[in-house]
């Protein structure tokens, strides 16, 4: 991919979530509360529908998400962000109809889940949905496996097959020998254990999770962090995660949304975003942040010229600030490859170099 002078891709080898199949499409999604025009609906983004929104506002309508469209590959972490009152845990809200949208279409598995009767809905939720939300949510009078096998409870699962379930759950959260306790004897770090377990218990194709740790302390949340990463590499989910922090979308997004006043500014990979600012809005929000940590080797990666005699070797996926001590022993640079241990490419320090010096130009 070229752009600002630069070089920085994903090779086709290291692989894409763009190149799996759309899980869910949200397509045109507005939620307005009060009365309002319904032919702005169908207004794209242009001068006169800002100058109609904006008169919505003024008259008391509050439009809360504004013809926000996106797709959600199988397998992603696609991570929506912004600010208090950007419109993100609307939107999140909307796709699963705890929120009822104004206006669009949601597509889960070319299912219109805006056109789903109450019934069809229920069962989809129950069986295909998992939710986490940043209020552990827990019954204070369950223990921790009655909690978690509560959902299963629900769907009318016999008590041996969902408390068999749960233990598994939990003991995949890392709380085993807690399934006695009950909430108020664990800590927060714990209770959101529990409350992850028990939205996988129904074994979801789809995750949803808004801000889930942002209520914990900065050592717990990256410990939580690192245990979300851990999930996802053993469960491989669709998830639509919710954070107003960029260097914990960083972590652990595969794409990332950033939303200011109801509407999607841009979509794209930390890079892409850091690197190639769609405005001086997402300039502004990802000013500080450190680049060696938002790129990875394969952002940096060039052809492999096969003339470098390097004796190591890194993953196109390992970040630039774990790969960068490794030019104190190889200061022309070394191999990049990919999962299977094939060479797909190189990695230079002048390369690097160039790219922190152009992004540090442009912040000026």
């Amino acid at each position: 991919m070229e752009g600002h002078g630069m070089t920085y891709f994903l090779d086709d080898q290291v692989g894409s979530a763009k190149d799996r199949k759309v899980k869910l499409s949200c397509r045109n999604i507005w939620k307005c509360y009060g009365p309002m025009d319904s032919g702005i609906y169908q207004m794209r983004d242009t001068p006169e529908r800002a100058s109609a929104v904006a008169a919505l506002r003024s008259s008391g309508c509050v439009p809360a998400a504004i013809d926000v469209s996106f797709d959600v590959h199988a397998g992603e972490i696609f991570v929506i962000m912004g600010l208090s009152g950007s419109g993100k845990s609307t939107v999140i809200r909307c796709l699963s109809r705890l929120v009822e949208p104004s206006y669009g279409e949601i597509l889960f598995d070319g299912e219109d889940l805006l056109e789903a009767s109450p019934k069809r809905l229920i069962e989809i939720r129950r069986r295909r949905m998992g939710m986490v939300f940043q209020s552990f949510g827990l019954l204070p009078h369950l223990t921790v496996l009655e909690n978690v096998a509560f959902p299963l409870r629900v769907q009318g699962v016999d008590r041996q097959r969902r408390e068999s379930r749960a233990s598994e759950m939990i003991e995949l959260v890392g709380l085993k020998g807690r399934e006695c306790a009950f909430p108020a004897q664990l800590s927060g770090g714990q209770q959101q254990r529990v409350g992850i377990a028990r939205s996988l218990a129904v074994e979801p194709e789809l995750w949803f999770l808004d801000e889930p740790f942002s209520a914990l302390d900065p050592l717990i949340r990256r410990q939580m962090q690192n245990e979300f990463l851990r999930l996802q590499t053993l469960l491989k989910k669709t998830i639509v995660f919710i954070t107003h922090d960029f260097l914990e979308a960083i972590r652990l997004a595969d794409r990332i949304a950033i939303m200011k006043d109801g509407q999607i500014i841009q979509i794209g990979s930390a890079a892409e975003i850091v690197l190639k600012p769609a405005n001086d809005y997402v300039r502004e929000f990802t000013r500080d942040v450190p680049l060696a940590h938002v790129l990875t080797v394969a952002d940096v990666i060039e052809p492999y010229r096969g003339h470098l005699q390097a004796t190591q070797s890194c993953g196109a996926d390992m970040s630039l600030l774990d790969a960068m001590p490794s030019f104190a022993g190889n200061p022309e640079g070394f191999a990049v490859t990919n999962s299977s241990g094939a060479i797909v490419g190189e990695i230079t320090a002048s390369k690097v170099l160039t790219i922190f010096a152009e992004s540090q130009e442009r912040t000026r």
